[in-house]
């Protein structure tokens, strides 16, 4: 068998652009925008979009300086910090037709197949586990807190040392369905380039609060789903990325060379 028959096979099979056998096109019912939450579940506030702490940044400056950073300090990043990373990846800025959604990262076809799990260690205010984002919200819902689960999870990724070090680690994971009633097999695709559209956003919002970010790709998807209780077929762990407060990274200081 010629190597990666089975892949040039995939990219054969997802030509079409518009296929006529979607959901979509069958009149099925619209897929959820978001993981729905039980009524009464705990759920944990984050600061208002508005509030978010901002920074005037030379852009040419923040491209040239953009890097991975591997490293952190032991130092916990804020709640207004977190919530800062997560509205720049995901907010939800206004609901679309067809379960949609205009955010700040674009998705194809505005369906935002992804939900960002998060795996915190150091954040000022919230206890060490994972946690859940509800983008629609902007809400904090609180998953497991158990320490077999925690070691599953960082041993899962190739770079190790970056999770174990990490004040956060962030998880996307594809509701592949969301994607699919439009664009059928093709979806397949699209979720891996939006996955790229929201970890550039990661890199760029968290070198302005001087935090540094290094995606990972490289990971035992099987133990990731498994620890974020994702079945691996409707619903699977596609990217993820390590933040921390880092030295060296954010704007340069008023004053010493950077513009305001």
């Amino acid at each position: 068998m010629e190597m990666y028959e089975k892949e040039r096979a995939f990219l054969a099979d997802t030509m079409n652009v518009s296929p006529q056998d979607t959901p979509l096109k069958q009149g099925a019912p619209v897929p959820p925008p978001e993981k729905p939450v039980a009524p009464g579940t705990k759920v944990i506030a984050l600061p208002e979009a508005e509030l978010l702490p901002d920074q005037q940044v030379d852009f040419l400056e923040m491209i040239e300086l953009r890097a991975s950073v591997r490293q952190y300090k032991d130092e916990p990043i804020t709640r207004k910090e977190l919530a800062f990373l997560l509205w720049t990846t995901q907010g939800v800025k206004m609901p679309t037709a067809k379960g949609g959604s205009m955010r700040t990262v674009p998705s194809a076809g505005a369906r935002h197949a992804f939900e960002t799990y998060l795996y915190v260690q150091r954040v000022e205010g919230l206890a060490p586990g994972f946690y859940r984002y509800l983008a629609y919200e902007h809400l904090l819902l609180p998953l497991h807190f158990d320490a077999a689960a925690n070691e599953r999870f960082i041993v899962a990724f190739r770079a190790k040392g970056a999770v174990t070090q990490s004040a956060v680690t962030f998880v996307w994971a594809a509701n592949i369905d969301r994607l699919t009633y439009i664009f059928g097999k093709r979806a397949y695709r699209y979720a891996f380039l939006d996955a790229g559209h929201v970890c550039q956003n990661l890199y760029l919002a968290a070198w302005t609060q001087g935090i540094g970010c290094c995606a990972m790709g490289a990971f035992d998807d099987a133990a990731v789903n498994d620890v974020l209780g994702l079945d691996g077929e409707h619903e699977f762990a596609i990217y993820g990325a390590t933040v921390g407060k880092a030295a060296g990274v954010g704007p340069v200081p008023y004053g010493k060379g950077g513009e305001a």
